[in-house]
Formats: C-alpha cells, sequence, structure tokens
C-alpha cells in the first residue's frame, strides 16, 4: 500500500524499479484501505473501529473521535495545524483538559472520554444522524472553515466545536504550554464517525502498520498485525500486506522496499509483488515479465498511468 502519485512529482525511479513498473500488469480499483479490507456495511467508521480494538465496548453505539488540536488563525480564516499525537499531552495534561470539555459535551448528549492522551471519544446515540467528517489527512494544514460538518445535519457539530473552542482557548493549561515553548491545545477535531461495522474482512493473513486504523482493522479482520519493519523483511510467506502510505522519499521508498521486493520475484522468493498506490493505480509484478523486453520502462510514478 503505498501513497498517491502526486508525492513523487518530478522524481525519478531507479532503474531496477522503472523496469519492473513498465513489464508490470497495470490496473486501477481501490486505493488507500480498499484495497486490504472489506467492510459491511460499506464505509470507514473509523472511531468505533479503534474503540473496539481499545476497549471491546464499541457496540449499541456510534462513536466519533474528536481529538486534541491546535488551530492557528491567520488572515483568511484558521488552519488546523496539529492533532492528537504531535500534541504531546500527557495523561494528566488530557484529564485537565477533558474535565473543561465533559458538561458542554454531555449537554450535547454525547459523553467525551479518553484511551490514551491523544485519543478522545464521543458516544453518540444509535439512532442519531451523523454528518460526514473529514479525516485528520485531509484536513491537516488547509482551512479548518473548508472541513468542517457540511450542511443541516453538521449545524449542531459546527456549533459544538465553537463552544469546545471557546473553553479551550482561555484554559489555563494553554497558557502554561505556551510558556514551555509548546503549541495551545485550543480545538478538537471530529473524525470517523459510525457504528461498528457488521463484517470486516481481509484476504490478509498478515498486515504490518504504523497506522492504529490499520491495525484496529485487522484486528476486527482476524489477521495478524504488527507494526512496519524499518525495510523489506525478506523472506516473505503468505498473503501479506505493508502499509508505506506514510513514506515520503522516493528514493527511500525505493531502496528500503521496492528494490529488494522486486529481487525477491525475479529470483523466485516471491510469487507475486502488488503494489497499490493510493490514488487507485495498481502494478502488479510476476517474473514471467521479465520476457516483456519490449515494454519501456516507466519514467516516474506520476507516468504512463492505466488509465
Amino acid at each position: 500500500m503505498l501513497p498517491p502519485r502526486t508525492r513523487f512529482a518530478g522524481q525519478a525511479l531507479p532503474a531496477a524499479v522503472a523496469r519492473a513498473l513498465g513489464r508490470a500488469d497495470r490496473d486501477r480499483g481501490d486505493g488507500g484501505l480498499g484495497a486490504a479490507f472489506d467492510v459491511l456495511p460499506r464505509g470507514w467508521p473509523m472511531a468505533a473501529v479503534m474503540r473496539q480494538a481499545e476497549r471491546g465496548d464499541a457496540a449499541g453505539a456510534q462513536w466519533v473521535r474528536a481529538d486534541p488540536a491546535y488551530v492557528r488563525p491567520d488572515i483568511n480564516g484558521a488552519r488546523l495545524l496539529a492533532i492528537g499525537e504531535s500534541l504531546g499531552l500527557d495523561d494528566a495534561s488530557a484529564e485537565t483538559l477533558l474535565r473543561t470539555l465533559r458538561p458542554v459535551f454531555g449537554d450535547f448528549g454525547m459523553p467525551i472520554e479518553a484511551t490514551a492522551p491523544s485519543r478522545w471519544y464521543l458516544r453518540v446515540d444509535a439512532g442519531a444522524p451523523l454528518p460526514s467528517f473529514a479525516h485528520p489527512d485531509e484536513a491537516l494544514g488547509a482551512d479548518l472553515f473548508e472541513h468542517l460538518p457540511p450542511g443541516d445535519a453538521g449545524r449542531r457539530w459546527r456549533a459544538l466545536l465553537s463552544e469546545a473552542q471557546i473553553l479551550l482557548h482561555q484554559h489555563p493549561l494553554n497558557a502554561d504550554r505556551a510558556t514551555r515553548g509548546l503549541a495551545p491545545v485550543n480545538s478538537v477535531w471530529f473524525w470517523g464517525g459510525g457504528r461498528l461495522p457488521d463484517h470486516v474482512t481481509t484476504r490478509f493473513t498478515r498486515i504490518a502498520s504504523d497506522d492504529e486504523a490499520v491495525r484496529a482493522l485487522a484486528m476486527l479482520a482476524n489477521a495478524g498485525r504488527e507494526g512496519l519493519p524499518a525495510q523489506w523483511p525478506g523472506d516473505v510467506h503468505g498473503d501479506a500486506a505493508f502499509d508505506l502510505r506514510r513514506m515520503r522519499g522516493l528514493d527511500a521508498l525505493c531502496r528500503q522496499w521496492l528494490e529488494p521486493a522486486i529481487d525477491a520475484v525475479r529470483h523466485g522468493r516471491l510469487a507475486t509483488l502488488e503494489l497499490v498506490l493510493d490514488d487507485g493505480i495498481r502494478y502488479r509484478i510476476r517474473r514471467s515479465q521479465a520476457l516483456r523486453f519490449w515494454r519501456r520502462p516507466l519514467r516516474a510514478p506520476v507516468a504512463d498511468d492505466a488509465e
């Protein structure tokens, strides 16, 4: 599971990778989590999925993540600059902030609690309508107001966010954080809303990822789950998935992962290598494709796609 092609725009592929991708079978399908998991009903209610993985009590309600966040005003509005772990909260600080927020969330009928300093959850009545929420990856660095819950269904959530921001803005903990050169916790971010899925399945027996959401889905799918190793692990048995969507540098991605994996295919240690980019482009690499000598190497990750 790889980042979208646009992340590597302007970067050239090493010769071995360019040659293998040029000769590979190419098509388009689901990218991201959809490449590894099948969820019913359709959707990605990640708050409920992660709550179930952490506490085992997600059934019977809807859940929404309301993670601590830092919003910075600018000339055009406000930008969401940090969510969750990057704020470096400890247990005591998180509890101090939650103590201030519990009354307002309680008044809205949505108790708030934390399973960890950076993971805050809202329990929502099973029949309550939920708007669509923007994932943190979509909203980080962007204009806050472009990613707020939309429409009539989002009105009470926008009001709730506004009240939470007022309470957090004046909280004395943030004055203390400022003296230590830390960003204030002046907002929360709603995301991942929904109820626990009826079914989560995967074709993989082993899934390696540093994303807590991926590991939670793997748990519900009864797949082996582990942290992502620093590089291609060598011998891979069974159907294994490696979540590389957070990698930033094409050089490191190729050196640590793609080149050794392609070499494993070339020497018969791996039957098939499937590369699924986050935007849905897929490459399937097999040993027999070495005979396709007439196909040109792929110039760059954003070139010669399967469309």
